[in-house]
């Protein structure tokens, strides 16, 4: 599914419904490490590392999977070698980020209304500029279905909502009461830069955040192992199909879906909550659905050390969008995700996304160099 399409606003002058969204090894041959052997979990103090976050010792690891879940942007696995650094334990919450909003007055993208010249490199080439008037503040909003559909029209369950932002996710009727332990959503890339060099710290490469999601279980099919529900247990937030049908949120099926609070799950073996599932997170790369292959064909079977992502982006199967239109990566899922339509739950799912594009299932969290 694509995830880039603020261009949801309709030419005609009004916001509407619109869309989101062979390896060195196979995945057979991965090596889990059993706990014994995994580090201690470090968590920073203020004084041993900045609190709120846990240290990620780096080392090597194989990157993108082989499994028969793998899309083909995640192949192949490739041999990358990260530094070790700092990463927050979990997303950014709502409430810290209202910190930031506080000290800086900060206004997100959702707050201001669309720039044309951002938006236009989304679109096809020779689209008219839609008067001003179409131009709003809002968002992309999962607004769901009231019956099972087809999964092969998303523009059934998202919508440009005016009046979106980070502090009403999913329209003005809506509002983050209570919800200050949740990630916050409705975050472009650009605001997360904001938010990062605010706080002193930076997005995480797509390498830093794989190997850190993986938590030392190198090329586990989940960010907890190879088991979807060990012994019955959900271990992230993701939408269950078991439950209702996706994307139906009518009362009779359980009604609207979302974010929980941060941590609600087991930390991983690094200290770190929720790397898959509740809200996708924004990484610093450009996306390019190719970059797995690139790395893997110019590397053979030496490890690449510390990459930093592609230079430009290139995502071919995005309909309706040029297929070099800027995208940044995303990365663990969110509570959208679900074995019938998603499955980007996993530690080496990726997508791209339009980096001015805040949607209701978007969120991020930050790292820091040692």
């Amino acid at each position: 599914m694509g995830l880039s399409h603020r261009r949801g606003l309709i030419i005609g002058g009004a916001a509407a419904a619109a869309a989101a969204a062979g390896g060195y090894f196979a995945w057979t041959s991965r090596q889990v490490k059993p706990a014994s052997t995994r580090p201690a979990v470090r968590l920073g103090n203020g004084s041993d590392g900045p609190k709120g976050m846990a240290w990620v010792p780096g080392g090597e690891f194989l990157m993108g999977s082989d499994h028969k879940l793998a899309q083909a942007n995640e192949r192949p696995t490739h041999r990358v070698t990260v530094a070790g650094f700092w990463m927050d334990t979990t997303h950014v919450t709502n409430d810290q980020f209202a910190e930031f909003i506080k000290a800086t007055a900060y206004r997100t993208t959702a707050e201001k209304a669309p720039d044309w010249e951002t938006l236009k490199v989304q679109l096809p080439p020779g689209t008219p500029q839609p008067p001003a008037s179409a131009l709003v503040p809002g968002a992309m909003v999962f607004t769901g279905t009231s019956r099972p559909v087809r999964l092969d029209d998303y523009s059934q369950w998202w919508a440009y909502v005016p009046g979106a932002n980070w502090q009403r996710p999913f329209g003005p009727d809506s509002n983050i009461t209570g919800k200050g332990d949740h990630p916050v959503v409705q975050v472009s890339y650009e605001d997360a830069l904001a938010y990062a060099k605010w706080a002193g710290k930076r997005l995480p490469t797509e390498a830093e955040w794989e190997f850190a999601a993986r938590g030392g279980l190198d090329q586990a099919t989940y960010a907890w192992g190879d088991q979807f529900e060990p012994e019955g247990k959900m271990l992230a937030n993701i939408w269950d199909v078991k439950a209702k049908p996706f994307p139906v949120i009518s009362a009779k099926a359980g009604g609207a879906t979302g974010t929980t609070p941060v941590a609600t799950f087991p930390q991983n073996g690094y200290g770190l909550f929720d790397m898959t599932g509740n809200a996708w997170q924004w990484v610093a790369d450009w996306y390019r659905a190719d970059y797995f292959t690139q790395q893997a064909s110019s590397a053979g079977n030496r490890p690449i050390t510390d990459p930093k992502g592609p230079q430009d982006s290139f995502d071919p199967a995005d309909p309706g969008v040029p297929p070099n239109a800027p995208k940044r990566v995303i990365r663990g899922g969110s509570f959208l995700c679900n074995e019938d339509y998603c499955m980007s739950y996993r530690p080496s799912a990726r997508r791209g996304t339009d980096p001015y594009n805040p949607m209701s299932h978007i969120g991020f969290r930050l790292a820091r160099s040692a």
